[in-house]
């Protein structure tokens, strides 16, 4: 026989938010937000970071953000002249809410960076990051694209608008990645100032990049250590005829935020 207590529910709708405090409720009651990052070590040839996350208990949803490496910068591909250049981009952004069971598990794959610093005119391509498991397919952040240096000034550095994706790209709900980074450069043999600047992952570092600038000197390297996903820097020249070529540093590894309730 049925009683009141098997059939009576209360819905959402009957709740008025503010009406019930943290106060009222028991410790352990109600949901609790909680938050797991997993990155690796922002120094040069870090390798990342992948570990196998299991749900704990209690949990009955999780949102995955995740973001790749950021792209090599340029090497000075050239010692007896300058160059105009284009900066590295950086990683991919992705994300991805699902529904889950306590003690499934994930593996969840923050990516490291390039294992060599770049002398060539084009970057390496930053690593991408990934997280497998039930309910979802194929879902990874890709890395930034790799910078550009050219000594042709009629062969332009071209940009790439690969920033917007669709919905449903790389396995996620919503995910976009960034412009490549700045052009800049100097048609004379002793020239006067060279710039570069990267882009950094979406909604990391607050949008910035990382700017390198050189006034009348032979050669400079790109710096090692960048920000989380942001796109690492290029080596530049102010000067014709030098006897070394400079390498453009790697880029910032990449990040996964782990958000459950």
């Amino acid at each position: 026989m049925a009683s009141y207590g098997s059939y009576k529910k209360i819905i959402q709708g009957q709740i008025i938010d503010g009406t019930v405090p943290n106060s009222a409720l028991e410790a352990g009651a109600g949901l609790a937000y909680n938050v797991k990052h997993v990155q690796g070590q922002p120094n040069v040839c870090s390798p990342g970071c992948c570990c196998l996350w299991t749900v704990p208990a209690g949990v009955k949803k999780v949102t995955f953000e995740m973001w790749g490496s950021g792209g090599n910068g340029h090497g000075a591909c050239s010692c007896s002249r300058c160059h105009h250049y284009a900066g590295a981009g950086g990683g991919y952004y992705n994300t991805k809410t699902i529904d889950v069971q306590s003690g499934w598990t994930y593996t969840v794959c923050a990516s490291g960076v390039y294992r060599c610093c770049s002398r060539e005119c084009v970057g390496c391509v930053g690593c991408p990051s990934y997280v497998n498991g039930c309910n979802l397919t194929n879902f990874c952040a890709i890395g930034g694209i790799g910078g550009c240096a050219n000594t042709n000034w009629d062969n332009l550095c071209f940009s790439c608008f690969s920033c917007c994706l669709a919905p449903g790209a790389n396995g996620g709900d919503f995910g976009m990645g960034n412009h490549g980074g700045t052009f800049d450069g100097n048609i004379c043999c002793h020239c006067n100032y060279i710039r570069t600047c990267t882009t950094s992952a979406p909604f990391l570092a607050g949008g910035s990049g990382s700017t390198s600038s050189m006034v009348n000197c032979w050669m400079r390297c790109g710096c090692w250590h960048v920000p989380y996903g942001t796109g690492g820097q290029g080596a530049t020249t102010t000067y014709c005829g030098t006897s070394c070529c400079g390498q453009g540093g790697q880029g910032g590894g990449g990040l996964v935020k782990i958000v459950y309730i």
